[in-house]
């Protein structure tokens, strides 16, 4: 492969909401680069299904499960394109996928607008500070309006959000677009929209054009000292001036250009690798840190440039036919084939680099050299998502990516004992490639849990363990995961003796037991050592935080984790003989069983985000089964003849619903559910989950 000028490349994602089009946008974009010969839609009648969707799973469903990785050149710019799932339940994907890019595109449905994932999208962009453009899509379909969609995104998003473009016609008119940085028209013909024909704006487009290019330049002003100065002095912004403008706006996440089209209809996509080119950053626009491990994980700038020391992110895992590939963000640096490599995180393991690749969707081609700025796949690479990768010159790793907690599980188990080898082969590789399965055994009911993020996701693992593992799974009820909580702070007193010949135990404890408000998922649990006076001796302190970790696993109501405590040690006592690290250990554990339920304990459970859609005729039967349902209705729109209804619902009442919403429907429901928050159940339905708590735990005990 060519060696490229670091200021030639762009690493950028295409993420959307399910259902916008991103996948179809990446098929264009392929085409246009030259990188494919031939369109075929994500659901086509022809079989093949779209390239970036490469699993039979995924054209079968018609939805993006994995984030597939390709690479194209346009113009003289080589791109590293990265098409991300648009389901929540693979949202991993998508968060992996923006921690190595330096720009995206959001893709927003000229009709829907910003939908509940966009707005999950919009966010996870925030969290890596990835700059973007937007692409409003499907404007050939009736009810498409890009103008609504933008103050939408002002409105919901936040975002400076600014058209670069308008449309010429919409709906079944939908021509083609006018360029309102260069203030010419661009029609597109041929069979496939390839051939670009730029002329003079039509004469009923004008008044629109030159109002919106108004806009443009004034939110620019606003947020661009060079811009503005000459906005305000009243000067001429001649194109370049604009278009460097635009761009040191977008890069420092100031500005979100709006470029407009159909990539079904093969319009204006294009001009959008245009607007990638021009407006979204190279790897040496955005700065990188890293933690420096010889230093106290001080914060380092880490340079994007081949000839520094190396430093690469591996950020995906695949399990192919030849083995384990590595997908690798190398951010400084540069690996040739055959080089030793160190994993920092696993204790600077080393580690020879036999092959690389890069890819294109499913498809490999090897490559001697991997250099800053590029995203290749290497094999031979034993190692965890998220592992950091040196050439042993220093010990450096970036900073990890945000992984959401599981909110449901099921018990499984193969269907054939033969198949148990296969079974647990299956789940060991599934959990290393996708942080948000998690898989572990519970000891009471000796069963194996399966936990994720949701119905389909732990669906799609199920599948794929019979189709590529030949094991069949049964899988028990849904189980979803529950929390308990305290909302009231108690003392705690607690002394702990044993004596039976020899050496006996002893330790005392004394404290309190406090609620963490607000309640933080990310930091369940705080310890706070007020020990002063050598009443407990140093070295029992961490024995009496392990004691109250280990009983806070299990609370008593339904036993589940318990979360947002805070166990502050003021007192105790201890015994020159028969104190101990298990003595202390017990002691706390007693200690919290004593004066738990004095904490006034509440079971804590899941809320969806509930987003459904439905024809206005079945407004009453939809809303009517979210009630049902125990949700909260927060907002009802209308939108030609469709009314969409935002909810927050608990997950235990969500199963069967998509049966449910289509009978109800005929058919024509559709919803998307996302985690919302962890929330206090009511008060009758936790005493019936008590209860019945308790009745399971008297079987097991009889």
């Amino acid at each position: 492969m060519a060696a490229y000028s670091l200021e030639k490349i762009r690493n950028i994602g295409i993420s959307a909401h399910i259902d916008s089009g991103k996948t179809t946008l990446s098929e264009r974009i392929l085409f246009y680069t030259g990188k494919i010969h031939a369109i075929h839609e994500v659901k086509g009648k022809d079989g093949v299904g779209a390239v970036m969707d490469s699993m039979d799973l995924e054209r079968e469903k018609g939805i993006t499960i994995q984030s597939a990785a390709t690479f194209c050149e346009w113009k003289d710019i080589n791109i590293n394109l990265i098409d991300t799932p648009g389901h929540v339940d693979f949202t991993v994907e998508v968060e992996r996928s923006l921690r190595v890019l330096d720009g995206a595109i959001m893709v927003l449905c000229g009709v829907s607008g910003v939908q509940s994932q966009s707005i999950t999208v919009d966010r996870q962009m925030k969290r890596y500070n990835v700059p973007r453009l937007a692409f409003i899509n499907k404007l050939d379909r009736a009810g498409a309006n890009p103008f609504r969609v933008i103050q939408a995104m002002r409105d919901k998003l936040f975002l400076n959000a600014t058209a670069v473009q308008i449309p010429i016609g919409l709906e079944d008119q939908h021509l083609g677009e006018v360029d309102l940085i260069r203030m010419k028209a661009m029609y597109f013909e041929g069979d496939n929209g390839e051939n670009i024909r730029e002329v003079e704006i039509p004469a009923e487009l004008k008044a629109l054009a030159d109002e919106k290019r108004a806009e443009m330049i004034s939110r620019l002003a606003d947020v661009d000292d060079k811009i503005g100065e000459k906005f305000l002095m009243e000067e001429p912004i001649s194109e370049a001036e604009l278009v460097a403008g635009l761009r040191r706006a977008t890069i420092a996440l100031k500005f979100v250009p709006v470029f407009m089209g159909s990539a079904f209809k093969n319009k204006g996509v294009q001009p959008l690798l245009d607007g990638v080119a021009a407006l979204l950053p190279s790897p040496t626009d955005v700065p990188n840190e890293g933690l420096d491990q010889n230093k106290g994980e001080q914060k380092v700038a880490i340079p994007s440039d081949p000839t520094a020391p190396l430093v690469a992110l591996a950020f995906k895992l695949e399990d192919g036919r030849y083995g384990q590939l590595t997908y690798m963000r190398v951010y400084s640096g540069s690996v040739k084939k055959g080089d030793m490599i160190f994993n920092i995180a696993a204790g600077d393991k080393k580690i020879k680099i036999p092959r690389i690749v890069r890819m294109h969707s499913s498809v490999m081609v090897d490559v001697e050299e991997a250099r800053a700025g590029d995203i290749c796949a290497f094999f031979g690479v034993e190692c965890a998502s998220g592992d950091t990768f040196t050439d042993g010159k220093q010990r450096i790793t970036m900073t990890s990516m945000f992984i959401p907690n599981a909110v449901i599980s099921l018990a499984v188990t193969p269907k054939d004992k033969a198949a148990a080898q296969s079974f647990s082969k299956a789940l060991n590789r599934f959990t290393k490639e996708d942080p948000t399965l998690r898989v572990w055994r519970d000891e009471e009911s000796a069963e194996t849990i399966m936990s994720g993020m949701g119905e389909l996701h732990l669906e799609i693992y199920i599948e794929r363990m019979k189709r590529e593992y030949n094991c069949e799974v049964i899988a028990g009820k849904p189980q979803v995961a529950f929390r308990e909580t305290i909302s009231a702070a108690t003392p705690f007193n607690y002394t702990h003796k044993k004596q039976s010949g020899g050496s006996g135990q002893f330790a005392k404890v004394q404290g309190q037991m406090e609620p963490i408000v607000p309640l933080n998922l990310e930091a369940p649990y705080e310890f706070v050592d007020d020990v002063v006076g050598g009443t407990i001796p140093r070295e029992y302190i961490p024995s009496c935080d392990k004691g109250f970790q280990e009983q806070l696993k299990k609370g008593m109501l339904i036993g589940a984790p318990v979360v947002g405590v805070r166990m502050r040690l003021e007192d105790g006592q201890y015994h020159d003989v028969d104190s101990s690290d298990i003595a202390f250990r017990i002691a706390a554990q007693a200690a919290i069983r004593e004066c738990y339920m004095n904490a006034k304990p509440t079971i804590l459970e899941p809320l969806m985000k509930l987003e459904t859609q439905a024809p206005e005729e079945f407004q009453g039967s939809v809303m009517g089964q979210v009630n049902q349902r125990r949700g909260v209705i927060q907002n009802t729109s209308n939108n030609l003849g469709y009314v969409t209804i935002d909810a927050l619902v608990p997950l235990v009442e969500m199963f069967g619903y998509s049966t449910d919403l289509r009978s109800a429907t005929q058919g024509k429901g559709e919803f998307s559910m996302e985690f919302a928050e962890y929330a206090a159940v009511p008060r009758n339905v936790q005493e019936e989950m008590v209860k019945k708590y308790q009745e399971k735990r008297a079987k097991e005990n009889k």
